[in-house]
């Protein structure tokens, strides 16, 4: 663990996320845990307290982020949630960290972003996976220019979840909090990669439905048609319907080479032009056996992805280095997963970006 010091973290909800930062907090170098807010389930709140050794507030938000040594919030509550606590903690004075998405509507987003901008305070979304190794290596070889031309841009991510899991809490499963299904809460990771290595997407094509759960609102399975602003074209698919779980694949194609990642590794790294490195690179940044990386357990991740991106967060804060995914980038997949879902409810191609949130309506 690391030492008390530097910026005071707190976090808003204490549900199962919230012990991954609470973790990830407790690790860092440049902050620590300072207190922590829930407002529903407060049943939780003396376990909560005594697991991390900080004070949990149940009463007015207003209680929290007067209390000493909070500079720094996460946001760790249902999707759909996301926003109230972000506005307030912002007017407070306090920065914000969100965990995905930045919430479920444009709208919603939008008014974090400018709460936040307009009380001179930084916001982030946490989207762990671009802090990678295999990833900071694909991205520079695209700055570099090693894949050409880029002309297919593909994600798929087929995942598994019991009816259990949508079963365990009220909020899953739902337009209101969760924001949608497969996409909006496990692909998002996956759908951020696929615009931050391939550029935005001007189009989209798509198809969605609940296929293998029951009493839920939203899609268990999504596929998408894209095509980039760059002229590239792409798919994507996500899914909670696809027993066992298999890692998922991100991967990026041009006339010179072709990367893949799966679940964050380096599957392949082919170019026309192989320079010294790339053989070290396949064999240092390949995927380890039976590699499973949340496919089938929500649980089985590590903590490590947010420790990294509090980390960047406060030498961001400190002016030391780029804020790796600032408000306006955390955005971007909600857009284009609301651009699915219009596409799959009218049966009509949708362009970006968009002026709305789309009408939902439940997926049969």
């Amino acid at each position: 663990m690391a030492a008390a010091g530097g910026r005071g973290f707190g976090i808003i909800g204490i549900g199962t996320i919230a012990e991954f930062h609470a973790k990830a907090i407790q690790a860092m170098e440049g902050g620590y845990l300072a207190a922590a807010y829930e407002p529903i389930a407060v049943s939780r709140a003396e376990k909560f307290s005594k697991d991390f050794g900080v004070p949990v507030f149940t009463g007015k938000i207003e209680e929290f982020l007067s209390a000493k040594g909070v500079d720094v919030v996460t946001i760790a509550t249902p999707s759909g949630t996301h926003m109230e606590p972000a506005v307030a903690a912002a007017n407070h004075g306090k920065h914000v960290i969100c965990e995905k998405p930045l919430d479920v509507t444009l709208e919603r987003c939008d008014a974090m972003i400018n709460a936040c901008r307009e009380n001179k305070v930084m916001l982030a979304g946490v989207f762990q996976s671009r802090s990678l190794a295999a990833v900071k290596t694909v991205k520079a070889a695209l700055v570099e220019g090693r894949f050409g031309k880029i002309v297919f841009c593909g994600a798929l991510i087929p995942w598994w979840r019991e009816q259990a899991y949508y079963d365990a809490g009220g909020w899953r499963g739902t337009w209101k909090l969760d924001g949608g299904g497969a996409l909006m809460n496990q692909s998002i990771h996956n759908l951020d990669l696929l615009q931050y290595l391939g550029g935005q997407v001007a189009e989209v094509v798509g198809f969605a439905g609940c296929l293998a759960h029951n009493r839920i609102e939203v899609e268990d399975t999504g596929v998408a048609a894209l095509r980039f602003q760059s002229g590239a074209l792409g798919v994507l698919m996500g899914s909670t319907a696809c027993f066992p779980g298999e890692a998922a694949e991100v991967w990026i194609s041009g006339d010179r080479g072709t990367a893949k990642l799966r679940g964050g590794y380096l599957a392949s790294w082919q170019f026309n032009q192989e320079q010294p490195e790339d053989a070290l690179r396949r064999i240092d940044l390949a995927p380890p056996a039976g590699l499973q990386s949340g496919a089938g357990d929500p649980k089985a991740i590590s903590f490590d992805g947010h420790q990294r991106q509090f980390e960047n967060f406060v030498r961001a804060l400190n002016g030391k280095e780029p804020l790796l995914v600032d408000g306006t980038e955390a955005r971007k997949s909600v857009e284009l997963i609301l651009a699915v879902y219009e596409s799959a409810l009218t049966a009509k191609a949708v362009k970006l970006p968009l002026r709305k949130t789309p009408e939902r309506a439940k997926f049969q």
